[in-house]
């Protein structure tokens, strides 16, 4: 067996020897460089060790093989390192990103932002790419000098603008901010220290990006075919797949419907990395790109599908939509997951003393400060957790199945 050997370190590559450091500074570590240190940082924190019990899309209690956020996060993890390793730039800030990616997610995945958004709606709303980083540098306090974890400069900024600037050079709000504008937890943050908005991120944080589209497209087909929301079969309706399908009919004929699933989707993943890496090569190559600098200051992605994999990609979240995320029975439990985290904010909201003596507020605490805290709270609960102080606090707790 040939196995293939990783690409030099490329001239594009993010240099941990270089990095802009962190907002704290801090003695080097004398056996890993900074960005191996923000991985172990980030996979030692308490948030990291939540996601175990927050819903990707079946809530926890469903069954034991459904992907959790924490399943989710490792699985993208591996992609954006497989992804990093072909393409010479740094594997270790490619994992700390992907690690970090979904730190922010409160309980009941989307369902649970939503209802923090609406709660917060006169406040700046909620969003949980901005939460990502107020976990990392604020929420999470460990250390007796700072608060948060004091993550590397480069980690920071690829966690915040992993899809691309959030502002143009004007200024102005960009990608979907352009309505609402900069969420509040970003812009406070940036005034003390700046992670140039107005760039797209390092080419590792691209590369962790398109490395979570691959790993959920895998996993949640996966996760509709265990929950039989729809039947092997009906993804040949998917040209990408229907190709991988017609391929394993002829090699192997019959087989069963487990080993079959595996192996249409590791080939399926397999054809995406392969894809990522030929269309950020020739990206790279039209750009000439000497610095990590280089690539922050293109006119676009250079860590992205080809136009021939970004239809492929679009194809299966269209399946996937009505089938899946937008089903009966998943847009039933979500709606009453929204109204246990709803139930949950206005209960603090309006009776702080049931929060516990950890999160008691000052009493000159401004409103919006007020409440935003109260969404921190929520945020950092597991589905389960949230569900206990449902059922505490109120006579009738769903049971979200």
């Amino acid at each position: 067996m040939v196995v293939a050997a990783p690409a030099p370190r490329a001239a594009y590559a993010s240099d941990p020897d270089r990095s802009r450091g962190r907002l704290h500074p801090e003695p080097a570590s004398p056996t890993r460089n900074v960005f191996r240190r923000d991985c172990d940082r980030i996979i030692h924190s308490t948030a990291f060790r939540r996601l175990a019990y927050k819903t990707q899309v079946f809530v926890f209690h469903e069954g034991d093989h459904f992907r959790t956020r924490l399943t989710h996060t490792l699985e993208v993890t591996q992609i954006a390192r497989s992804l990093a390793r072909a393409l010479g730039v740094d594997e270790d800030l490619a994992e700390a990103l992907a690690l970090a990616h979904d730190l922010g997610h409160p309980p009941f995945g989307h369902a649970g932002e939503r209802a923090l958004d609406r709660c917060l709606a006169d406040c700046g709303g909620f969003d949980h790419n901005a939460q990502s980083l107020r976990v990392v540098t604020a929420l999470e306090r460990p250390y007796p000098e700072f608060d948060g974890l004091n993550l590397s400069w480069e980690t920071l900024e690829g966690l915040v603008k992993h899809n691309g600037p959030l502002v143009l050079r004007d200024g102005s709000p960009a990608l979907r901010y352009r309505e609402r504008g900069i969420p509040p937890a970003i812009e406070h943050y940036v005034k003390v220290h700046d992670l140039k908005l107005c760039t797209f991120p390092g080419p590792e944080a691209q590369i962790a990006a398109i490395a979570d589209d691959i790993a959920y497209n895998a996993h949640d087909i996966d996760d509709g075919l265990r929950a039989h929301f729809f039947r092997l079969e009906e993804l040949a309706a998917i040209p990408l797949l229907n190709a991988i399908l017609q391929e394993l009919k002829a090699q192997y004929g019959q087989v069963d419907s487990a080993r079959l699933t595996h192996e249409l989707l590791r080939r399926m993943i397999t054809t995406m990395i392969e894809d990522v890496i030929a269309a950020t090569r020739r990206r790279l190559n039209a750009l000439s790109a000497g610095s990590a600098d280089a690539i922050r200051e293109a006119d676009g992605p250079i860590g992205a599908f080809s136009s021939s994999m970004a239809e492929a990609d679009r194809d299966i979240k269209h399946f996937l939509s009505p089938r899946l995320y937008r089903h009966a029975r998943i847009v039933r439990i979500m709606a009453d997951a929204e109204q246990v985290v709803t139930d949950l904010f206005r209960r603090y909201a309006r009776d702080p003393a049931g929060l516990p003596p950890e999160w008691a507020q000052d009493g000159a605490i401004d409103e919006p400060s007020r409440l935003r805290r109260i969404a921190d709270f929520i945020a950092g609960m597991t589905d389960r957790y949230a569900l206990i102080e449902h059922a505490r606090l109120f006579d009738s707790t769903p049971e979200l199945r």
